[in-house]
């Protein structure tokens, strides 16, 4: 029986394709692993959101040959659809493919192939996946049609398309049998349509009845409307976690990014989720010094990032992306980038420990998940807890939030 491991680079939907094609891996008799070790087969499901993570791509290509001199490397994903020149005359890589055809991981194996399969204008990808971690990831669309100025994704990953709702609905029901916490996932999950029109609300009142907990990935402010809201309220089994991606306070720098609204928008979605979940755990993301930012439009985005209360912030000084409309834009040096993301970082971190102080003293259920320094895992509102305790990964525990800690919370159980 051959090995194979698989090797993911970058976002949760490229996790879920790799467990789904681990899944097809064993049922077709293959031992399959997700750990850098010694495998007769290397899959390495690439990146391509930065040129650093391109890099990596090729670096594990290295690793894996020294591994096993004498390996069969199959490279696939963002980078390889996005230059497939740099991994065809590499060491021991066998097949190369882009981010369509991962349904097909067999044909790869069997017949060395190098080519990039065609978008598919409708939604195809691998179901069913492998399960590998506590918390379970669903994939509900593919492809984005927001062209920001500085993202490579919509050319490598092609327009947004979505899975049929009763396939998704009954991968759910599978997926709760073995979990008790499923994510939705996407490239772009707040352009989910059915025959047409956005249909994010109808979707999650179908999952509504899933006997196990539900989340969100990260969501465009467009999406975020009453319906939506209240559909997610009246749901019983919804993680109140909302990840909105920002990326900027400051409105000219959100029309050289292309992003589609206006901070003053963002803000009014802001207060409107915080009228339906008042405690709500509110993310986002934010990138640092884009199109050569000014000292007053940094200044700007500070503000409104205190201002929109966030519970944290995932910040990213800005890299120059080839092939993306920004790449010819004016830019900072790196020295200047780096001193505002440590400054940002401040305010983030008061930001979070305000967040948490609400809940010191409370009652809530834990999802365990790993065992570290601490027993870790996520409350029902998605804080990361640590316990002393000795606990069983997947299982959950009644808990109150005892003290802050790191990037969430010491935790106590309560013994029934």
């Amino acid at each position: 029986m051959s090995k194979v491991s698989i090797l993911t680079l970058g976002c949760k939907q490229n996790k879920y394709e790799s467990d789904c094609m681990a899944n097809i891996l064993i049922s077709a008799g293959f031992e399959v692993v997700e750990n850098l070790e010694f495998a007769d087969i290397y899959i390495i499901n690439t990146c391509a959101v930065t040129s650093e993570a391109e890099k990596k791509s090729r670096q594990y290509i290295k690793k894996c040959t020294k591994l096993n001199p004498n390996c069969k490397i199959i490279v696939c994903g963002c980078a390889s659809e996005n230059n497939i020149e740099q991994f065809k005359e590499k060491d021991n890589v066998f097949s190369v493919f882009g981010t369509e055809g991962k349904e097909k991981i067999l044909e790869f194996i069997e017949n060395p192939s190098f080519e990039h399969i065609p978008q598919s204008k409708q939604y195809c990808s691998p179901c069913n996946p492998m399960k590998t971690t506590t918390r379970e990831y669903l994939k509900i669309q593919d492809g984005c049609n927001n062209f920001c100025s500085y993202c490579l994704i919509p050319y490598l990953r092609g327009r947004s398309r979505s899975r049929d709702i009763e396939s998704i609905v009954k991968e759910a029901y599978v997926l709760a049998s073995r979990t008790k916490e499923i994510v939705l996932t996407g490239i772009d999950i707040s352009s989910f349509k059915v025959d047409g029109e956005l249909a994010l609300p109808a979707l999650m009142k179908r999952l509504s009845q899933v006997p196990a907990r539900i989340g969100l990935g990260s969501l465009e402010v467009g999406v975020i409307t009453e319906e939506l809201l209240q559909t997610l309220k009246d749901m019983p089994n919804f993680i109140p976690h909302f990840h909105l991606s920002l990326q900027s306070g400051d409105d000219e720098i959100l029309k050289k990014m292309n992003r589609h609204y206006s901070s003053e928008e963002f803000l009014a979605k802001v207060l409107l989720i915080k009228e339906y979940f008042p405690l709500c755990n509110l993310t986002t993301d934010v990138i640092v010094g884009f199109g050569a930012e000014t000292q007053e439009q940094f200044e700007n985005t500070k503000k409104f990032i205190e201002q929109c209360g966030f519970s944290y912030v995932h910040i990213f000084p800005y890299s120059k992306r080839s092939g993306t409309r920004a790449y010819t834009f004016d830019d900072l040096d790196m020295s200047i980038k780096k001193a505002r993301v440590d400054e940002l970082e401040m305010v983030n971190q008061r930001l979070k420990e305000k967040f948490l102080s609400q809940f010191l003293g409370k009652e809530s259920i834990m999802l365990a998940e790993e065992k570290k320094d601490f027993f870790e895992g996520f409350s029902k509102e998605y804080i990361r807890c640590y316990a002393d305790d000795e606990l069983i990964s997947g299982e959950e525990y009644k808990i109150y939030f005892d003290s802050i800690y790191q990037d969430g919370m010491k935790v106590k159980i309560i013994k029934e």
